[in-house]
């Protein structure tokens, strides 16, 4: 065969013809994103492990919740983490699935963006969540502020702690300029129990390296 003409076409008999609707197709774009592609999107444009994308799309009703955690603003990589991990733990613990979880999608994805904006730290929202399994409120901003959980970002409020820790401590601030470096951890730990734990850790670490340059 060497013209188009040689490819001949012929119809088979017992193939009835197919006519594509513009209803066929207008269904086909509407259909819901199917378990491969929902991996696909995870993993290439949420930079979600492979494993993680498969335990999520394996059940409809977690991506679903996943989905709207998303909505809420949460981070995708940490709201894998507090998924999977977090709130699935404790649901297993007490004999629940997601199906019937206790906490809502739009309530974990506020909590877990509260911890993406610094608002709170990851250990406050642990003592959240927890709170939340075993009570019914569930107004994220409420519990933060009922619970004294906001984190403390003002660089002012921090410094201030910070040099009275330096100052009531000149000896370890000499031995860690003298290349003591692990004392760096001793300034940190006593500036987090100087603030019960709400001082912003990043900023601790930052203000520290600063002060101690």
């Amino acid at each position: 065969k060497e013209e188009a003409a040689d490819y001949r076409y012929f119809p088979d008999p017992d193939l009835r013809p197919l006519i594509v609707t513009q209803e066929m197709i207008h269904e086909a774009k509407i259909m819901p994103e199917l378990p491969d592609a929902k991996v696909k999107r995870y993993t290439e444009e949420l930079g979600i492990k492979m494993y993680d994308a498969q335990v999520i799309t394996a059940d409809k009703e977690m991506a679903a919740y996943f989905e709207e955690m998303l909505a809420q603003g949460a981070v995708a990589k940490t709201a894998v983490v507090w998924l999977t991990s977090e709130l699935l733990g404790r649901l297993n613990k007490a004999g629940l699935s997601i199906e019937n979880s206790p906490i809502d999608a739009k309530t974990l994805g506020t909590l877990v963006a509260k911890i993406s904006d610094d608002t709170i730290s990851g250990k406050g929202a642990k003592e959240i969540l927890d709170h939340m399994m075993e009570n019914e409120s569930r107004d994220v901003e409420a519990l933060i502020d009922e619970l004294g959980l906001a984190q403390v970002s003002d660089d002012g409020a921090i410094l201030a702690i910070i040099d009275e820790i330096l100052a009531n401590n000149q000896d370890k601030v000499e031995q860690y300029k003298a290349g003591k470096e692990k004392l760096f951890g001793f300034f940190v730990g006593q500036t987090m129990k100087a603030s019960k734990g709400s001082a912003n850790p990043g900023k601790v670490n930052e203000l520290l390296k600063q002060r101690l340059s």
